[in-house]
């Protein structure tokens, strides 16, 4: 597939109605590949108030779900080339430009391919874009013109992932790591015995990072 990717906005799943939205940050709620919007959106009742979350459905069709990333082939990839990735993180902020209003603060949130893409799209609009939560991703392979100011603005960023997730080679770790805590105020979380899931432990964190995001 060449050329942008577009996601589909009808397949939005809200946590709030429209005529609270404008009013509350918002959060960008990304999930796993092969997976769809309604996955994390189990999630909204165990995450603070006081937010605007949508999870948003990826644009690449893969089984009975959608992905965000595939290969240079066109297949479907957990490990994207640095061109796929940008596509990816474009089409979620032109997603946000066509909501139609430009919410206070935006952050973003995701799990495996969507945790990669929750730090990909900060990378790629830190303007707009200013904390993420990536859980069991890491980030994608690249340089972005943005790495410079990142260092410096240092966002926040969680990062959580299982002791014994599989997903976590050694160079996935090698690259995400420093990278994480050369450009961001990283809180980083690795859980005892947890493979490629969410605990109650980290859920646990993920709110409280989220409640020092809506107090700053």
């Amino acid at each position: 597939m060449t050329g942008p990717l577009l996601l589909d906005a009808t397949a939005t799943v809200w946590s709030v109605p429209e005529e609270q939205r404008t009013d509350l940050p918002l959060v960008i709620v990304m999930h796993g590949r092969g997976s769809d919007e309604n996955d994390l959106a189990a999630l909204f009742a165990e995450l603070p108030g006081g937010f605007a979350y949508a999870s948003v459905r990826a644009p690449i069709a893969e089984g009975p779900g959608w992905s965000w990333f595939e290969d240079g082939d066109g297949n479907a990839s957990g490990d994207p080339t640095p061109e796929n990735a940008d596509r990816a993180a474009d089409a979620v902020l032109e997603w946000l430009d066509g909501l139609g209003w430009a919410p206070h603060l935006v952050g973003t949130l995701g799990f495996s391919q969507g945790g990669a893409m929750a730090t990909h799209v900060l990378r790629r609009d830190p303007g707009r874009v200013r904390f993420a939560v990536n859980l069991a991703g890491f980030i994608a392979r690249g340089a972005q013109p943005t790495d410079d100011a990142l260092a410096v603005a240092r966002p926040p960023v969680f990062w959580g992932r299982g002791a014994e997730d599989a997903l976590f080679t050694p160079a996935l770790v090698e690259r995400s790591t420093p990278w994480l805590e050369a450009h961001t105020d990283l809180d980083a979380q690795v859980y005892p015995g947890l493979a490629h899931s969410i605990s109650r432990d980290e859920l646990d964190d993920v709110v409280a990072f989220l409640r020092a995001r809506r107090a700053g």
